[in-house]
């Protein structure tokens, strides 16, 4: 299986960089498990679920991870947060002129400043001084660290926009995107028609957005990412699938945390790194339904979503959504996707 098996083209003008004006304004491309495309708007998820279905929600919020400064030379320093290691440190990209060493001090907004204490492969452990806390420093001089392929700035109204409503658990440099189509209206309507919902946190690291650089998948690393299963969310589950409901995964992230608690071929509380890496042919144990954003090509969340419901009806979904000017990554559209039990990679 090899990386250039999913690549796709896509014009420059459909990589979404700006929200709609409100979260269910976005389309819904549906692809069932016999491969039949429709084109609806988000607002109509109703439509398609059924009372005793459960979504279940990844609830990661996104810290304002990018910080900018001058080490004692001048030289800018951009800082984008890895992983929130303690109220003081992080793991942490560090881009500069020339990669700095330990013992450097880097001079940030509001007149904070952080130590470069070691260097791990690519990433640098960072010492912050001048606060209490990592978090009410970010919240107060941070940016949010809006995907590579967003060629804006950052604004306020991303602090709001790129965070899903019901975000609580502090950790993720990217958005759980499917879950930016949700408002409070929609959950409590689906909750009145009987739709339960339940969490995972997984807190998306910047190797999302990492391409794969080889082009046999078979030789492809994942990233680690820190998620958690919890006893309750495992319980829903079970009582969901014992009265015949659907567990619907709310983005690639969830189905990631879900699989990743099943391993052993059942569902159990997990909390923990996980660098599975799903791909067609891979076996899934608890996800029924997707609810997805469109992917980029060649990346490891198209080839989940092609292992979830078909290579080939993936792929053709793709091409129908670069036809009808659909919204991509991000801020663009939606996908909802049924699990194909028979699809099969060519």
């Amino acid at each position: 299986m090899r990386k250039s098996d999913f690549f796709y083209e896509l014009p420059e003008r459909l990589i979404a960089q700006a929200p709609l004006q409100r979260r269910g304004e976005s389309r819904l491309l549906c692809l069932d498990e016999n491969g039949q495309v429709t084109d609806r708007y988000f607002s109509q998820l109703p439509d398609l679920l059924r009372e005793g279905d459960l979504l279940v929600l990844n609830d990661t919020r996104v810290i304002p991870a990018r910080l900018f400064g001058r080490k004692s030379t001048g030289g800018r320093v951009e800082i984008l947060i890895e992983r929130l290691l303690d109220s003081s440190q992080v793991l942490a990209h560090v881009r500069a002129s020339k990669s700095p060493k330990p013992g450097t001090v880097i001079m940030l907004e509001g007149g904070y400043a952080c130590l470069v204490k070691d260097r791990q492969d690519a990433l640098f452990v960072l010492e912050f001084t001048g606060t209490l806390d990592v978090g009410e420093m970010l919240e107060e001089v941070g940016h949010i660290p809006l995907p590579p392929y967003i060629t804006r700035s950052d604004d306020l109204a991303d602090r709001e926009r790129y965070q899903t409503v019901f975000a609580r658990a502090d950790g993720a440099v990217a958005a759980p995107t499917a879950g930016l189509h949700f408002d409070e209206t929609l959950l409590a309507n689906l909750a009145r028609q009987g739709v339960d919902h339940a969490f995972v946190t997984l807190h998306v690291g910047s190797g999302t957005f990492q391409p794969v650089r080889v082009d046999d998948l078979d030789q492809h690393r994942m990233h680690a990412e820190v998620c958690h299963v919890s006893e309750a969310t495992v319980s829903g589950i079970e009582e969901t699938q014992a009265r015949g409901g659907r567990v619907v995964a709310v983005g690639t992230t969830v189905v990631r945390s879900l699989e990743t608690a099943a391993r052993s071929g059942r569902l159990e509380p997990y909390q923990g790194e996980t660098r599975l890496f799903i791909r067609p042919g891979f076996q899934f144990n608890c996800v029924d339904a997707l609810v997805t954003n469109f992917h980029l090509p060649e990346s490891t969340l198209l080839t989940l979503v092609c292992a979830f419901a078909g290579y080939s009806q993936v792929m053709s979904a793709y091409r129908h959504a670069v036809e009808q000017d659909y919204r991509f990554f991000s801020y663009g559209d939606a996908m909802f996707l049924t699990r194909n039990e028979l699809a099969a990679f060519p």
